[in-house]
């Protein structure tokens, strides 16, 4: 993929980045991280029933690496920009179309390879 052809696609990387920042530090209350947002969460509370408490920090914890995980996915996708590899599959090395990386361009495979990635997490 050409440089001109990527700059769109780091814009709106740049953008779903920014975003996804901005929900974090509103979710958090500031620049805190989940966990130590939930330590303070549960540590305010009266407790609950121990299996609700679990329930809703187990929660927090899943949402917090998810969330690390988007990003990383982001800042990995913006990595392929720089050093001019993005749009090409990690796997195969297959050009990925230009719909799939408008669907989402933080994306790394084809998705013939992505399908073969998920049924193997299976």
């Amino acid at each position: 993929m050409s440089i001109r052809d990527s700059t769109s696609y780091k814009q709106q990387l740049l953008a779903q980045r920014a975003t996804l920042l901005g929900q974090l530090a509103s979710l958090r209350g500031g620049p805190v991280g989940r966990a130590e947002s939930s330590a303070t969460h549960f540590g305010e509370r009266e407790p609950d029933s121990r299996a609700q408490m679990e329930s809703e920090r187990g929660l927090e914890f899943t949402l917090d690496a998810r969330e690390s995980a988007e990003l990383d996915a982001i800042d990995a996708a913006l990595q392929r920009i720089e050093t001019g590899v993005y749009g090409v599959c990690t796997d195969c090395g297959a050009e990925i179309p230009d719909a799939r990386l408008h669907a989402a361009p933080e994306t790394a495979r084809c998705i013939v390879c992505q399908d073969r990635l998920e049924h193997a997490r299976r």
